[in-house]
């Protein structure tokens, strides 16, 4: 069946039996939140920031969109100390069933909530976000479509016109055969999350590149079994594309966002605490066991400020 990258990427993650209604994303794939406990710790830090600009509101909401198996709202939640835990109001969204065992304080449901006071947070959500593909030609970029069987692709017509204008501002396209992924849909996403945020921040993270530097052939990926593979809408893997993260800021500002900071995640997280410092070499003598918990925690945090892997995420904050 031949159909746009869009409608492909719609039907194979989130149709029927689509992959994210079928698969637990930790069977497939690494993300910070499941490396380790010590970026949920981080959220929380975040999450203690905003309450005090908010002078500390009788409900704080901590919103984790695109949850996954709720890891990061189950980890926020064991360490917020219990006066903090008494005001914390925690909703998981995502598409597929509540898993078991999930704590109970956590709501969990498919859409973003109409109202927002506190931290919102999308952690590898946009990059999940559907979107179409077009091509350079001689008469100008053309829309790719896609065998769902196969992966094979073939050009058809002209984009629309609101998708050739945010091409001609966010990813122009250079000589002929020069791929772009046309981000609208996730900076409409993006600004649906500003528009629910009453007061705070809303934080996105995900793989990303900027104006002056897209990449000449797209990033259209596959992960299966923690493995890269084709990018075959068929249902069985996950497809993701980068995120022009700037484009969704400006989104957002138009959705009301300011105060907008746009980082990689080694710089956030190291203004949060996570500096993967050694332990000193003292402590192997007066607390052996204390000193391999400590080296096996900077290995840890090493691995989210890498800038090289999890550290080469972008981060984008904006505030209402």
């Amino acid at each position: 069946m031949w159909l746009t990258w869009r409608e492909a990427m719609e039907r194979a993650l989130y149709g029927e039996d689509g992959f994210y209604l079928r698969e637990r994303p930790s069977g497939h794939f690494r993300t910070s939140v499941s490396a380790t406990p010590a970026f949920a710790e981080a959220v929380l830090a975040l999450l203690v920031e905003v309450d005090a600009e908010l002078g500390g509101p009788p409900a704080l909401d901590l919103v984790d969109i695109g949850a996954g198996e709720g890891l990061l709202a189950s980890h926020v939640l064991d360490a917020a100390d219990p006066k903090l835990r008494e005001r914390l109001r925690i909703t998981a969204v995502e598409l597929s069933p509540r898993p078991d065992g999930l704590p109970d304080p956590i709501a969990w449901r498919p859409t973003i909530p109409p109202s927002i006071t506190g931290l919102a947070i999308a952690n590898e959500w946009l990059d999940n976000i559907p979107l179409d593909v077009a091509e350079q030609t001689p008469d100008g970029p053309r829309l790719v479509m896609v065998d769902t069987r196969t992966g094979e692709e073939r050009l058809d017509g002209p984009l629309c016109p609101a998708d050739r204008d945010w091409l001609d501002r966010w990813w122009p396209l250079g000589a002929v055969g020069a791929r772009a992924e046309v981000g609208r849909p996730r900076d409409a996403a993006w600004a649906s999350v500003l528009a629910r945020l009453v007061r705070g921040r809303a934080l996105a993270i995900d793989y990303a590149h900027p104006v002056d530097n897209r990449p000449a052939c797209g990033t259209l990926t596959g992960y299966r079994d923690g493995a890269v593979v084709p990018p075959i809408p068929d249902g069985t893997c996950d497809i993701t594309a980068h995120v022009a993260l700037d484009a969704c800021a400006a989104a957002g500002e138009r959705a009301g966002g300011i105060s907008t900071a746009l980082s990689t995640q080694r710089d956030a997280l190291r203004a949060l605490g996570v500096t993967a410092g050694r332990p000193p070499l003292d402590l192997a003598r007066q607390d052996p066991r204390g000193y391999l918990r400590a080296l096996a925690r900077a290995s840890e945090e090493a691995e989210l400020i890498d800038p090289n892997g999890l550290g080469g995420f972008g981060w984008l904050v904006q505030s209402r």
